[in-house]
């Protein structure tokens, strides 16, 4: 079964929505990888920054502008997810609509609002 939320656009910085959410997801048991500009660690989770064929991922979360999406684009396809999470900022009709045309479920929607109000 695929339970695991790939972060795409993490950070390494505290004060990042991306590293924040981050450990919100590993605090609630979430399994987590993240993908990043930079190499390291939030809590536990190994942040990378190459396109790593995970097979295992139900959801990516992005927390990446549009135009930093679009070499991403086949990446998310190829990893055959449920669902994709437009967190606020990350608004992209292309890519909302080359997802739903590959049968992905879309969200416009934040990844901490829906962790904490148990709509995850």
């Amino acid at each position: 079964m695929k339970n695991t939320t790939l972060v795409l656009g993490a950070s390494l910085k505290e004060d990042r929505y991306s590293n924040k959410a981050i450990k919100l997801l590993d605090s609630k048991g979430v399994n987590v990888k993240a993908i990043g500009n930079r190499q390291g660690r939030v809590n536990e989770v190994e942040v990378v920054t190459e396109k790593i064929m995970f097979n295992d991922i139900d959801t990516v979360t992005l927390y990446l502008s549009a135009k930093n999406q679009v070499i991403y684009y086949d990446y998310i396809i190829s990893l055959n997810v449920n669902r994709v999470i437009f967190n606020p900022g990350t608004e992209n009709s292309e890519l909302k609509n080359l997802l739903e045309k590959n049968g992905v479920k879309t969200e416009l929607a934040c990844t901490l609002v829906l962790l904490s109000t148990g709509q995850y």
